[in-house]
């Protein structure tokens, strides 16, 4: 009992800056508070002394802010950092080295009996105010972003934000080290996401921009090789199109901004 104690204390540590040494842990940390009174509700549970583990599991959530069902099954390592608002449904399954933010909900989506709640694999970070609704699987070493609403499976080791929830993919060029050096100094990335997350919806519109681009370069040279072969078709001067790219972040515009005075400078020297 005593080494599951200091196993769950030692990941508290290991996941939160601000906490400063095992006492404290131990007598204000909310989140520690909930999963030691679910695992005596849960023991309860078990034994069918359904009642007396209601009310164990509502006097955890008056004490601490955090709704556990007793019937809930939660791994090793669960951290759950400030804690007011969690709430875990009946039938949820938490992974192994999981961490939740507070105002998080892993709930259901129907009334029939039976599973309905979400399973988590390994190391899944879920951020501020993110919802996992329904019985879908989230990957392990998944990260979902704050506030954002999962109603789908995740795969493993992906990042979803948004509402509804939307697969990301890191920057190629600083993504890998960047992870790296999170996953040895931190073990998980705070609050579901890192600060090279894209916007998904900017990168869509962005693809189709590229993708218009192309085929107005298309059309222009048909236009061409159809005035070659007939003289009868008119010249239409179009105006020329610069590539566009939709910034999601002030990093982003900045990049965009000296992209196209890189391009401008580029064309005025070859026009003298």
């Amino acid at each position: 009992m005593f080494a599951r104690l200091k196993e769950d204390i030692d990941c508290v540590f290991a996941r939160d800056p601000a906490a400063r040494n095992a006492f404290e842990v131990l007598t204000t940390y909310p989140g520690l508070h909930a999963l030691l009174i679910h695992r005596l509700s849960h023991k309860l549970w078990h034994i069918r002394l359904y009642w007396l583990a209601r009310m164990l599991s509502t006097f955890g959530r008056w004490i601490t802010g955090i709704e556990i069902h007793p019937g809930a099954t939660i791994g090793r390592r669960f951290f759950i950092d400030h804690g007011m608002g969690v709430v875990i449904g009946e039938t949820a399954v938490v992974g192994d080295g999981c961490t939740l933010y507070h105002g998080v909900t892993l709930g259901g989506t129907s009334w029939q009996k039976g599973k309905r709640h979400p399973t988590l694999g390994n190391d899944v970070v879920v951020g501020a105010g993110a919802k996992v609704l329904g019985p879908i699987e989230i990957g392990s070493g998944a990260r979902i972003g704050s506030n954002a609403v999962v109603v789908k499976p995740v795969p493993p080791g992906t990042t979803v934000v948004g509402v509804p929830g939307r697969l990301v993919e890191q920057n190629d060029s600083i993504g890998g080290e960047h992870r790296e050096e999170i996953a040895k100094k931190m073990g998980f990335d705070a609050y579901g996401v890192t600060r090279d997350a894209p916007d998904p919806v900017a990168h869509a519109i962005n693809c189709m921009l590229d993708h218009i681009h192309v085929l107005d370069q298309r059309m222009e040279q048909m236009c061409q090789s159809l005035r070659k072969i007939s003289d009868e078709q008119p010249e239409l001067e179009l105006p020329e199109l610069e590539s566009c790219e939709i910034a999601s972040t002030a990093e982003e515009l900045l990049r965009i901004h000296s992209s196209v005075g890189q391009t401008h400078s580029a064309e005025t020297e070859r026009q003298d």
